[in-house]
């Protein structure tokens, strides 16, 4: 985004967006770095399976920020290209990162079939199965909080919900591409439940 954005515009440098309560425009925030700004300083462990790494940018009047983001890939193995601070409704910020020449993954040698359902989601020809309802076990809560009219309680709410669909759909589709290198999936038309057997 960073880069169609700074060539549409044919300008090396953007403007970022603020959540200035006092701005008459307001926006999630959002701070875009070019590659030159951003300096890699450190990655360490932190617990048994998760990583930190230390990124300096470079501001204005040779100002400096420092950061510790939570690394899912291991930021010292690649060349940063770009990165933007990114900030969620929620308040809370993220670090989207582009690197250089990410190391293509060979995929599996099997082949699956895919069945998409209405009481799961999708269920693979060797069993697997995709079920995003548990995303269900947050409606008590969620109902909670919006007849307490907490605002702040039912976006956290529906934040975690997303979040949780999104990781279970992504484990299911890693874990077929990984292992696969033929994905067949079958066609559904809405039709074919009201209007025939299936009904």
């Amino acid at each position: 985004v960073h880069a169609k954005s700074r060539k549409q515009f044919k300008k090396a440098k953007l403007n970022w967006r603020t959540n200035n309560p006092k701005a008459k425009r307001r926006s999630l925030g959002w701070i875009p770095f070019k590659k030159t700004a951003i300096k890699h300083i450190s990655t360490r462990q932190s617990g048994k399976k998760s990583l930190k790494t230390t990124l300096q940018f470079s501001l204005a009047n040779r100002q400096k920020l420092i950061i510790d983001v939570w690394d899912s890939y291991n930021l010292s193995l690649y060349s940063i290209n770009t990165c933007e601070l990114v900030q969620d409704n929620s308040g809370h910020w993220y670090a989207c990162i582009t690197v250089k020449e990410f190391p293509k993954i060979k995929c599996g040698t099997g082949q699956v079939g895919i069945d998409l359902g209405c009481k799961d989601a999708a269920v693979s020809s060797e069993g697997d199965q995709l079920q995003i309802k548990v995303t269900h076990n947050y409606a008590e809560k969620l109902a909670v909080a919006q007849r307490a009219k907490n605002k702040k309680r039912i976006r956290a709410i529906h934040a975690k919900i997303k979040n949780t669909r999104q990781d279970l759909i992504h484990k299911f589709t890693s874990k077929l591409v990984k292992a696969n290198n033929l994905i067949v999936v079958g066609k559904i038309k809405s039709n074919s439940f009201t209007s025939s057997k299936l009904a």
